[in-house]
């Protein structure tokens, strides 16, 4: 595919690098202890980097399991990816989606005996097995899952149930990536009580080679050190942001592992112009121009994924400098000052808003930084409007 600093058609575009993506995959297989297995999460299209390109890659290079948010997604993730690898549905599943779920042969995440009853009642998946399932233990988020106290006998209804195939049980840290000490003691507790979970679980079901039981995710990584008892009561990890190349927090198992950035977005300018000192810079007023300026109007703005907080906040790459943004950012444009180059810009010129650019970075921690937020949110705000262009694609 065209890459798109060549593609003058192109206003707006993040650019995915997928052999950054298979390299992080590698680095972080070979840094997880034998037998663990590799749960990609590929929701909400993969955090915005184009779920089928990355699915087919990950796919490629040998991924257990794919997480996906709803049916919907699995349905989607499936036709890219075909039969033989299982697909973990996180969020609740519908009564009115049991039908497609077992059509493609998703695995449902359970969380209450109603559950239970409705992917029951439906029948059997497909060719007329057992519904494959996981149970999700509420250890503390407040969110999805059985509550831990209630679990064990939750799971034993699961196991029993001859329409129900028990493949799994999980649970979800709230403030796996919060180095403080209440929070990590939080999560500490919440790991303690889903262990206690676990060592409920039926022992024939435990037995099954393809059981998974997981808790931590790319925040964290730390169930995996500790005494010999601790690891073998888990063999799987969801993967996420940590596959999209951001790293986790210091104190994680893989907090050496330095992933690469797998996407950059990047717009141009459309317009350069001077103004006078004491002009005022787009929609309130809220920058005057302090000085006769140059400034460029970029071609992207909140509705492709540059965040409004960034505001008067942020600066983006021009000719490998930084130029900061003036004023709102509004819909469809970001105005910079470009008064600084030491070669006027012109329109057509490429702007980086996240992602490297002649020698300088922007990195999607500072970028988060400007934007008050968290690098989930960045990707995912990056609209469909904005043209995916790939990189590192097999011939």
């Amino acid at each position: 595919m065209t890459r798109g600093m060549s593609n003058p058609a192109l206003r707006a575009w993040v650019e995915i690098d997928l052999m950054a993506l298979e390299r992080n995959l590698r680095k972080i297989k070979n840094a997880l202890p034998a037998g663990v297995r590799y749960m990609s999460v590929v929701k909400a299209d993969a955090y915005g980097h184009d779920a089928p390109q990355v699915v087919r890659r990950l796919r490629q290079c040998g991924v257990d399991c794919f997480c996906v948010a709803n049916v919907r997604e699995g349905a989607d993730v499936r036709m890219v990816c075909g039969p033989g690898v299982d697909m973990l549905v996180l969020g609740a599943v519908l009564p009115d989606e049991v039908s497609e779920l077992a059509a493609n042969g998703l695995t449902a995440a359970l969380s209450a005996p109603e559950e239970m009853e409705v992917l029951a009642s439906a029948g059997a998946g497909r060719h007329g097995a057992p519904l494959p399932v996981h149970v999700k233990v509420d250890t503390g988020m407040g969110r999805l899952g059985v509550w831990h106290e209630d679990a064990p006998e939750f799971i034993r209804a699961v196991a029993a149930n001859p329409r129900l195939e028990l493949r799994g049980v999980f649970t979800h840290f709230s403030c796996a990536d919060d180095a403080r000490e209440d929070a990590r003691a939080f999560t500490e507790e919440q790991r303690r009580r889903f262990v206690r979970v676990v060592e409920s679980v039926p022992a024939a079901a435990r037995a099954k080679p393809d059981f998974l039981v997981h808790a931590d995710n790319s925040a964290g990584l730390e169930t995996f050190t500790g005494s010999a008892e601790k690891l073998g009561k888990f063999n799987a990890v969801r993967v996420g942001l940590l596959q999209y190349g951001v790293p986790p927090r210091k104190n994680s198992l893989l907090a050496d592992l330095k992933p690469e950035p797998v996407l950059s977005f990047h717009s141009r300018i459309g317009l350069v112009k001077r103004l006078p000192a004491g002009t005022p810079i787009s929609y309130n007023r809220t920058h005057v121009l302090k000085r006769d300026s140059q400034i460029a109007i970029v071609t992207a703005g909140y509705g492709d994924g540059v965040p409004i907080p960034a505001s008067d906040r942020a600066s983006v790459l021009i000719g490998g400098r930084r130029c900061p943004i003036l004023g709102r950012v509004t819909m469809d444009q970001t105005v910079v000052d470009v008064s600084d180059l030491p070669v006027p810009p012109r329109a057509g010129d490429l702007v980086t808003l996240l992602g490297k650019q002649n020698g300088d970075t922007i990195p999607v921690e500072e970028f988060c930084h400007w934007a008050d937020t968290i690098p989930w949110d960045v990707f995912c705000s990056i609209t469909k409007r904005v043209t995916r262009v790939l990189r590192g694609e097999r011939c």
